[in-house]
């Protein structure tokens, strides 16, 4: 059993435009090499890890322990065989994928994975509980914007704003069984705010199916605890999103939950002293203006913590803090201002 487990902060490389495959292959190289420097300070028949990119993003499974008979290399092969189908199937940018279909069909019903319709049907969900402040029709505002792919620093106009906006609004999703179509012209679907967090719990109900007690799911931002540390809890340091280094600005003892993070500083570029960051917002079609640079949600389910942890940087800290209370209550969350203070849900 290890007796010593350290996360790893995902460090990413922003606003570059060239190179960038051979940038991404240097970043899970360098978490690659921190895993095996991880597993190997123990025996190497306990600990099996492996990193790879996904939905552009670094992923790292580890599994420190497991029931007698259970084989974790063929365990975790099996989570990168998953994420594979996750990301042909939720992408927006995935040409073929079940999103890019329903973004591409004009209009027309497109059948869709029983899993398509189970992570609508959630995000759904919460665009109804916060009155849309997150909505999984923002696609043609994250297409515009373009914030963290080969966005060339410019800000769009009012006008291709103002329109983009109009072609958002989750009520004009129509789902028939398995069949999905958009009612409003222009209107496209982007996951992004709560597909990490699908995914993540599904990795995690496999791996509890394959015997697995121990180990963790790190999904860029998104992780996923599975268990506890030979009988302790995880020490898991939260990002200074203020230290462009990656510091830890606190740390969280927790076992067998979730903790997802959002701010300002994941994806973004700078002009004229301005941020424009990723998370937009659906009242003015422009970057979330928010009091927070981060807030962390440690919940039990990684879709719930991947779209509250959105949704609570988009309404601030003594909104979402409201909202939290009144719809969560078993939530708990950490927040981060503009000037580094840091604050505690409980």
């Amino acid at each position: 059993m290890l007796k010593t487990v350290y996360t790893y902060m995902t460090k990413y490389v922003k606003n570059c435009k060239k190179n960038k495959s051979v940038l991404k292959t240097l970043v899970i190289l360098s978490l690659f090499i921190a895993s095996v420097c991880l597993c190997s300070c123990k025996s190497r028949n306990t600990c099996v890890s492996k990193t790879g990119l996904y939905f552009d993003t670094v992923v790292t499974i580890s599994i420190y322990d497991r029931i007698p008979g259970a084989d974790s290399d063929r365990i975790i092969e099996s989570c990168f065989n998953m994420m594979s189908e996750y990301e042909k199937t939720f992408s927006r940018t995935y040409e073929g994928s079940d999103i890019y279909r329903i973004n591409h069909a004009g209009g027309t019903p497109v059948s869709v994975s029983d899993m398509t319709i189970d992570l609508l049907d959630q995000s759904i969900y919460y665009a109804g509980l916060s009155d849309g402040a997150v909505d999984p029709t923002v696609g043609a505002l994250s297409i515009l914007w373009n914030i963290g792919s080969d966005n060339d620093n410019s800000v769009p106009d009012d006008e291709s704003v103002k329109r983009a906006l109009s072609a958002t609004g989750y009520k004009n999703i129509e789902i028939t069984g398995n069949k999905v179509a958009l009612r409003a012209p222009g209107m496209a679907l982007d996951l992004g705010f709560i597909a990490k967090g699908y995914v993540a719990d599904r990795l995690k109900e496999y791996l509890l199916s394959e015997g697995i007690t121990s180990a963790i799911i790190d999904l860029g931002g998104n992780i996923l605890l599975i268990g506890n540390k030979s009988g302790d809890d995880f020490n898991i340091g939260l990002k200074d999103p203020l230290d462009p280094q990656g510091t830890p600005i606190t740390t969280i003892r927790v076992s067998d939950c979730s903790i997802v993070s959002s701010g300002d500083y994941e994806r973004f570029f700078e002009k004229d002293g301005i941020r424009y960051h990723h998370i937009l917002s659906l009242q003015t079609g422009y970057p979330a203006v928010s009091d927070l640079s981060m807030v962390t949600v440690i919940s039990d389910k990684s879709t719930d913590g991947d779209a509250l942890s959105t949704l609570c940087f988009v309404l601030g800290k003594d909104a979402s803090s409201k909202f939290l209370k009144e719809n969560f209550p078993d939530v708990n969350a950490v927040f981060v201002d503009k000037k580094g203070n840091v604050s505690y849900l409980k």
